[in-house]
């Protein structure tokens, strides 16, 4: 495992961390609750074995189940080899008193007594003007670090370069912060400028979706000719980032023991300046073709799960993004076998709230179902 040092905090950070939002389930449902638990803490626990020291969870992840079963990974001494991640959800927040709540819940569900690094998650500026400032939450961040609670303070991102800026400079206690970033989102949300301007201020700089949900993972007949021979399409978009000096690490939603070992191998093998010059106009050009294909921006990350009219919204979107890239037939046989279609959506928005990407639903899915009908 390779380690870099993680912004102004001088803690040696591996460059692969685990992301606690992908864990096997027991009713091989994405994101639900039902966390094959056994399977889940065996595969922290061999990432941890083998050099993985920053373990990310969040308090909505798998319906509230990830903290409880990332506090019992990290029993028998993992805990002390690991640099712990959470964050508050702060759309639950509706006075000051509900940050400590909150936070004194997590601490028990982790069966910790300290966050190491503590986030407030999935900020927009509407967010942070509507509850992080009028709350105090920085203040009470500041508390929670003074009480040795937290150790370091940051926050995770999904807006615009504007915002991501003005939330960086509200205050100059930040450690860190967390950003949606690979070859494809370069001008995306925070994107590679928001990574320099973060970087250059002495944050830390966390990077989530370096796959982009999946769709880096395997590259389709289109992009194919980018990525060099021999070279998995998951090592070439993670080399990547790993490239870049200003990256701290980056997450990996690892279900499965091949994936784990598969990502623990490039990160062992990852270093700044390795992408050759040659290369990087195949990212360029694989990121246009890409941007031709991807119909929704979806990250199947769950958080507009469950709807309460049953659609099953990321496996949705996955069947419509397919139309670009495997044809309006093939997607359509995988749209077919889908439980939760797009003619179930009753518009009611609930979805739309809780979207990092901002994907209006209520407009897209009468569209979808328009175009999948036979």
């Amino acid at each position: 495992m390779q380690y870099r040092v993680f912004g102004n905090t001088g803690c040696e950070i591996s460059a692969l961390g685990y992301g606690c939002m992908r864990f096997p389930t027991t009713d091989n449902t994405p994101g639900s609750a039902n966390i094959d638990k056994e399977q889940a803490i065996r595969l922290i626990r061999h990432a941890i074995d083998n050099g993985v020291n920053y373990v990310d969870t969040a308090y909505n992840y798998h319906g509230g189940q990830s903290e409880i079963v990332v506090g019992e990974a990290l029993k028998d001494g993992y805990r002390d080899k690991t640099y712990l991640a959470t964050k508050c959800p702060v759309w639950l927040v509706k006075e000051p008193a509900d940050f400590d709540r909150l936070l004194d819940e997590q601490l028990g569900k982790l069966q910790t007594d300290h966050i190491d690094f503590y986030l407030l998650h999935a900020l927009d500026w509407e967010r942070f003007e509507q509850t992080i400032i009028p709350c105090g939450l920085v203040d009470k961040m500041v508390e929670a670090k003074k009480a040795g609670k937290i150790r370091y303070m940051g926050f995770s991102f999904h807006d615009s370069l504007d915002s991501f800026k003005k939330m960086v400079d509200y205050t100059d206690l930040w450690d860190f912060c967390q950003i949606q970033y690979n070859y494809i989102n370069t001008d995306y949300q925070a994107g590679m400028e928001g990574l320099h301007y973060a970087a250059a201020k002495g944050l830390g700089v966390v990077i989530m979706e370096p796959l982009l949900g999946g769709r880096l993972a395997v590259a389709p007949a289109q992009v194919a000719p980018m990525v060099p021979a021999g070279r998995p399409a998951v090592q070439w978009a993670l080399d990547w980032l790993w490239d870049q000096k200003e990256v701290g690490l980056l997450l990996s939603g690892m279900g499965t023991m091949e994936m784990v070992d598969q990502n623990m191998a490039y990160a062992d093998a990852s270093y700044v300046g390795k992408v050759p010059e040659a290369e990087r106009p195949l990212y360029a050009k694989a990121k246009e073709i890409f941007e031709t294909m991807a119909i929704v921006p979806c990250t199947k990350c769950q958080y507009c799960m469950p709807c309460p009219f049953g659609v099953d919204i990321p496996a949705v979107y996955d069947a419509y993004n397919k139309t670009a890239s495997l044809g309006l037939r093939k997607a359509r046989s995988i749209y077919a076998e889908l439980q939760g279609k797009a003619d179930l959506c009753q518009a009611c928005g609930a979805c739309e709230h809780h979207c990092p990407q901002h994907i209006c639903s209520t407009e897209l899915m009468p569209k979808i179902a328009e175009v999948f009908a036979e």
